[in-house]
Order: structure tokens, then C-alpha cells, then sequence
């Protein structure tokens, strides 16, 4: 049989060949197990300023600068055997492209990018984690909040025009371009457990003081240059909104920072633990202080989402989440979900059924409220993908 090979399969092909050469480099590389290398990236810097603050000192590059130091240190004083990384330590312009080099070549099992957020209104606030994904997996899961989700990714992406020869260095680089979400697809499978999971800890860390918890909270899903460019698990963290006076104040003071690196660090130490558990090494324990609730915050009602420990069966996943939620949460859209807990994140499950294909059939209902959602099979803890 012959095929032809025409510049768009090429194309592709390039793209399937630089992510399998790529793959050794990366965090799940048989020389080292557990997490030895982490790589903290402070945004903006230099010329980019990001964010604009209510004077020069206190704009956006900044306060990551200085929250991402704050962050670094904790992990060197209670994980010594843990290199830390930055992509820059002090107020220079780095490429968006060189700081995923840096990454990979750390050999990094893990990477973090630190921002601020920012809007035209005043009224948004609260902080979100974004990892590697197609569409935003925000908790309310709507097209509004993915619009606002999207929105994040082009404001951070933006960063490329201030570069010399853009359009050269990010000729790869299309959301929009068939190869790129191709190649964007298989390192999103890679790593996207992973990367789920310290979102997942840093989720449960946002509902709390010093954040404040808004519609913006939860964890989002986007193309962002960064998390498409790494090799290894990968997060990108908006801490609040510089446009909005309350979120401003933690983020401009020295308190407020400490505070932040410290509900950062406590994400970072959950996620090492399971990490490091995952691949048969054990963390030395560390001690971390649990930061105090928000005083504005409201109490979830009693009733959670019910779990099923140790039953084998067909559902329909609409979410994923590192908490649990109430079971009459507004999020499940009218369903009764099951909460399982698979020991990293609660996996939510709606229309249980014995088999397959009695799932399959209410599936095609349940995608008209969840159009991502899809059919899994789960026994006791273990929820897979149904093949």
C-alpha cells in the first residue's frame, strides 16, 4: 500500500517524534524515583511586568517573585534531598520558551508557575490552578466559566509578543492547529494524572485563609504555552486577582505572601507524599501548620456525595475534584453523584449501571448537562475509562 505523505502529515509526524524523544528527559525517568527536582517559575519579569499594582513595587512580577522564594525555601529547609529550581530569582525578562527548557532540563518531576490574576472589573476574586487540558474543568463546568478560563490562557500566552522572532520560536504552537493538539493530546495523557493531582492539593488549600473562595476557584483546565511546552507534571497558579482590592492586600503585603507560600507549601508536601508513595519511596515527614479558615467563609451543608467502597460497576465520570462535595451540590446538576475516592481525588459518578451498555444509553442524556463527561468502570477504588 502506498501513502502519501503530504506537509500536514509530515507535520504531524514531526510533532509525534520531538514528544517521544522528549519523554526520557522527564520526571518518570527509572535513574531517579520520587520527586528530586521541582521547578518553581515566577511569572513575568524584567520588561513584562504582568499585572499592575498600585505602584512599580508592587506589580505582578514582583509579588510571584517573592511568593515563588518564600515557596522555594520551605521546600529546601524541610526536603534537603529536593533541588529546587527557578526559572528566574530576580527581576529579568525570561522567554516563555527558555523557561520550559530550564525545566526540562532539570529534569524536573515537577513545575510550578506562579501568577496573579487580573480583570478589567473589580469584582473577581479568588485563586485557581490550571493544568494541561483541552477545556477548562472548572467545578461549575459551564461554557461561561470556560470562556473565563480561556481568557487566563491568552493573557499568559500574550507574553510571546514582547519576544524577538516570535513567530520563529512558537511556529509549533497553535490551540488551534490540528498538529498541535495532537502532540498537545499525547503529553497531556502523560503526565495529566499527575498534574491533576497537585492541582488537586492546591484546591484544597484555596478554599482556605488567606483565599478567599469564589467562582473563579477550582481547578481549570487550558492551553497554556508553558504547560504545553513542559514534559513533567505541571501546574500554573493564578493567586488571586490584582484588580480586586481584598485580594490585592494579601498580595502586596509581606504577611499575606508568607501566608500563601505556606498553604503552597502544605499542597507541595500532600502531593510529594502521594507521589513519592506511588513509585514505592517514602517521604521523610514534615510537619506542616494547617492555615486557619476564612473567616467569610460558608460552611458546606452536611450531607456529602455518597461512596461506594467496594462494588464493581459502570458509571458515568463528570468530574474530578481534590474534595468532596455536598450531595446536593448544584455542581451535579440535579443527579445523585458517588463520590469514589480513589486515594488521590474523589472521582464523581452518575448513572450507575451493571453493564456497559446500560450506562452507554443514559450517557447520551447525562452529555446534554455534561458534555465532557464519559463512561467508566469502577471496582472498589479504581475508576477507569471504559474500553
Amino acid at each position: 500500500m502506498h501513502i502519501k505523505v503530504t506537509s500536514y502529515t509530515s507535520r504531524i509526524l514531526f510533532f509525534l517524534l520531538a514528544f517521544i524523544i522528549a519523554l526520557p528527559m522527564g520526571a518518570q525517568s527509572a535513574k531517579h524515583l520520587g520527586l528530586k527536582t521541582v521547578v518553581i517559575d515566577p511569572g513575568h519579569g524584567g520588561k513584562d511586568p504582568g499585572a499592575p499594582g498600585k505602584s512599580s513595587s508592587t506589580s505582578e512580577k514582583h509579588i510571584v517573585l517573592a511568593i515563588s522564594k518564600l515557596l522555594g525555601e520551605k521546600i529546601k529547609t524541610a526536603y534537603p534531598d529536593v533541588k529546587v529550581v527557578y526559572t528566574r530569582s530576580t527581576d529579568v525578562f525570561v522567554e516563555l520558551n527558555q523557561r520550559a527548557n530550564i525545566a526540562k532540563k532539570s529534569n524536573a518531576d515537577l513545575f510550578i508557575s506562579i501568577h496573579c490574576n487580573s480583570n478589567n472589573s473589580s469584582r473577581p476574586f479568588g485563586a485557581s490552578a490550571h493544568i494541561l487540558g483541552p477545556k477548562s474543568k472548572n467545578k461549575k463546568n459551564t461554557s461561561d466559566y470556560f470562556a473565563k478560563s480561556k481568557s487566563v490562557a491568552q493573557r499568559e500566552n500574550s507574553v510571546m509578543l514582547l519576544e524577538e522572532d516570535y513567530q520563529t520560536t512558537y511556529q509549533g504552537f497553535d490551540p488551534n492547529a490540528p498538529e498541535s493538539v495532537i502532540s498537545h493530546n499525547l503529553m497531556w495523557n502523560a503526565n495529566y494524572e499527575n498534574s491533576l493531582l497537585f492541582a488537586a492539593e492546591v484546591d484544597n488549600v484555596i478554599c482556605k485563609a488567606p483565599f478567599r473562595e469564589s467562582d473563579y476557584t477550582g481547578i481549570h483546565q487550558d492551553i497554556f504555552y508553558l504547560l504545553w511546552a513542559t514534559n513533567m507534571p505541571s501546574a500554573l497558579l493564578e493567586l488571586g486577582f490584582m484588580s480586586n482590592p481584598l485580594d490585592y492586600k494579601v498580595l502586596s503585603t509581606k504577611d499575606g505572601q508568607e501566608k500563601i507560600a505556606q498553604s503552597l507549601f502544605s499542597a507541595f508536601c500532600a502531593y510529594k507524599t502521594k507521589f513519592d508513595a506511588s513509585v514505592n519511596v517514602k517521604s521523610d515527614p514534615v510537619v506542616v501548620p494547617v492555615p486557619a479558615p476564612a473567616p467569610a467563609q460558608v460552611a458546606e451543608p452536611a450531607e456529602t456525595a455518597g461512596e461506594v467502597a467496594s462494588e464493581e460497576y459502570y458509571g458515568v465520570q463528570i468530574m474530578a475534584l481534590g474534595r468532596k462535595l455536598a450531595g446536593n451540590d448544584p455542581n451535579f446538576k440535579g443527579y445523585k453523584a458517588i463520590a469514589v475516592n480513589t486515594g488521590k481525588i474523589y472521582k464523581y459518578i452518575i448513572g450507575v449501571g451493571e453493564t456497559k451498555e446500560d450506562v452507554l444509553v443514559k450517557h447520551k442524556d447525562i452529555k446534554k448537562k455534561f458534555p465532557e463527561s464519559f463512561v467508566v468502570k469502577v471496582s472498589g477504588n479504581s475508576v477507569e475509562r471504559a474500553k
